[in-house]
């Protein structure tokens, strides 16, 4: 069955002024679904037809630069769009696992920022920002380059995505033109905080303990 291009869970406008309503029509309607049709162009007819994008990505290595390239598309973007809300942004509640887990990690929610920011500000050229859990149940941030992720078996630091940040031009040339660190400051405004929680509780088999 092929991959299908996700619907945003908001309006186009719905970020502004942060993230501008032109730039993510184009993104989603364009780019996003340009790697959807790209990655069932690339799996039709082999036997990655019917399994999921993890499952595809786990084993990418084995696989062409075409499934690689817009598995990575579709996936990286169809989990951006969900860690993003218009009520957004601020700090995960005292209560959540996912802010005693920033705490314990990073030592603090500013620590974490600053940290955060600089992945998504000194990956050179297109790629993405991560927030990631690790085979220990601990939180690490990495970025990796072009559509690359931390699920894939050809990146240094592997993991659970939990919260990505597009820092590919073409997520922010329009609003932002070559300010990439006033884009990475905006994301902190939308950012998905209960969204980020689930998925951390999902990835983290020690959850409970906090």
């Amino acid at each position: 069955m092929a991959f299908k291009l996700p619907d945003l869970p908001y309006s186009f406008d719905a970020l502004e002024p942060h993230i501008d309503a032109r730039t993510m029509e184009i993104h989603h309607d364009k780019h996003h679904a340009g790697y959807t049709n790209k990655l069932n162009a690339a799996i039709e007819g082999t036997d990655l037809e019917g399994k999921s994008i993890e499952d595809i990505l786990a084993n990418v290595s084995k696989h062409g630069a075409g499934v690689r390239n817009n598995g990575g598309g579709f996936y990286n973007h169809s989990l951006f769009w969900e860690v993003m809300s218009p009520g957004g942004g601020g700090e995960p509640s005292a209560q959540m696992n996912i802010h005693k887990a920033i705490e314990r990690d990073f030592g603090s929610f500013d620590a974490f920022k600053e940290k955060f920011a600089a992945a998504a500000g000194t990956r050179f050229g297109s790629g993405w920002a991560w927030l990631c859990v690790d085979k220990n149940d601990k939180l690490f941030i990495c970025s990796t380059p072009n559509q690359d992720n931390p699920l894939m078996d050809v990146v240094e630091e592997e993991g659970t995505p939990i919260l990505g940040l597009d820092v590919w031009e073409h997520a922010y040339y329009l609003n932002y033109q070559n300010r990439r660190p006033d884009y990475v400051s905006a994301f902190f405004n939308v950012i998905n905080w209960a969204e980020v929680s689930k998925r951390f509780n999902d990835a983290n088999e020690g959850a409970s303990n906090f």
